[in-house]
């Protein structure tokens, strides 16, 4: 597999956007599931500008020398005091040589002490990353060589981690917001991975839905374009945190205004997506509409779901188009 995950800023702005609601937690608070500390629209606002101002580290992946490549999702981690659960889709990853990750929103309980757990979790798997993939320089330590081709040498902060979180209702309340954008800095992006020397990519795109809208900000943007129809575009995933579909009658329903549900169904059906990935509800649901593939992920944080279980999902995009999923067992239990 050729990996070139490098440090690049998407350029194009009508793009570059494609950069809550209430909860099934065990752990929940009158303020937590009801009242964000931000609103969508102040906070597409501060990533379009983090965007322009080309502050936002994101990566083109290009896996035109494999036969096919895979990512693996997780969802609802509600991290707290132990990162478990989220360090071992991480080594699962890193393991099947996935070629990104993505996690559906809810990733820590917006307190300081956890989202300080959280980033000494993503740093310890961007250095296992790293290991696996890089070799340090041998006429300078400062820089690291593609294992693979021993080009692209850069130094270690210049070498993009490929985990790609989504904001969740619980990641805004408390001022989590401060905290999630300090580390991630943005609540939406895209990506294209290239998948053909023609140019064909497949098209990634993560959404800000944390307080059950998108916004007025974030719709102007997806009317600007979100798909460049230029572009020879084979699979289009989006992943956004709040649920479209109730799983049953005993699960909380999504929290968008209908209109806006329908306006993004259609969008969604617009784009040829291929998969649409959400969580929030904390249960398994698998459903097509319109032709689009809607999965909700059930959550994977070892506070919801203390028992090992199928709590990952892993898309396998193959040379010829095909695209197949499985879901993935976890197996890490608090000691």
């Amino acid at each position: 597999m050729v990996k070139t995950f490098t440090k690049t800023i998407l350029a194009v702005c009508a793009t570059a956007f494609i950069t809550g609601g209430m909860s099934s937690c065990d752990k929940v608070s009158a303020t937590g599931i009801l009242i964000g500390g931000t609103g969508v629209d102040d906070r597409v606002e501060m990533s379009y500008k983090y965007v322009q101002e080309g502050l936002i580290p994101m990566v083109e992946g290009d896996v035109t020398g494999d036969d096919s490549y895979s990512f693996i999702i997780g969802s609802d981690s509600h991290i707290a005091d132990d990162t478990g659960r989220l360090a071992e889709m991480f080594s699962i990853g890193l393991k099947h040589d996935d070629l990104l990750y993505a996690h559906l929103g809810d990733l820590a309980d917006t307190k300081a002490d956890y989202y300080i757990n959280t980033k000494k979790c993503v740093d310890e798997a961007k250095m296992n990353y790293v290991m696996k993939y890089f070799v340090q320089s041998e006429y300078d330590e400062d820089y690291w060589l593609d294992k693979e081709t021993q080009a692209d040498s850069m130094k270690y902060d210049d070498i993009v981690f490929p985990f790609f979180p989504v904001v969740g209702n619980h990641d805004i309340t408390h001022n989590g917001w401060a905290l999630f954008s300090t580390i991630f800095k943005s609540s939406f992006y895209d990506f294209d991975v290239k998948v053909a020397d023609d140019g064909t990519v497949d098209h990634f795109i993560f959404l800000d839905s944390a307080n059950g809208t998108f916004g007025r900000k974030q719709i102007d943007l997806i009317e600007n374009g979100a798909v460049d129809p230029d572009k020879k575009t084979r699979h289009v995933f989006v992943f956004t945190h709040t649920n479209f579909f109730r799983p049953s009658y005993t699960q909380f329903s999504s929290t968008f205004p209908r209109e806006e549900m329908y306006y993004m169904m259609n969008k969604f059906n617009e784009w040829n997506c291929t998969f649409v990935f959400m969580g929030h509800v904390h249960k398994w649901d698998d459903r097509v509409f319109g032709g689009v593939h809607y999965l909700t992920l059930d959550s994977m944080g070892e506070r919801n779901s203390p028992d090992p279980g199928n709590y990952l999902v892993r898309v396998t995009c193959h040379k010829d188009g095909k695209v197949e999923y499985e879901q993935v067992r976890m197996n890490y239990v608090k000691k």
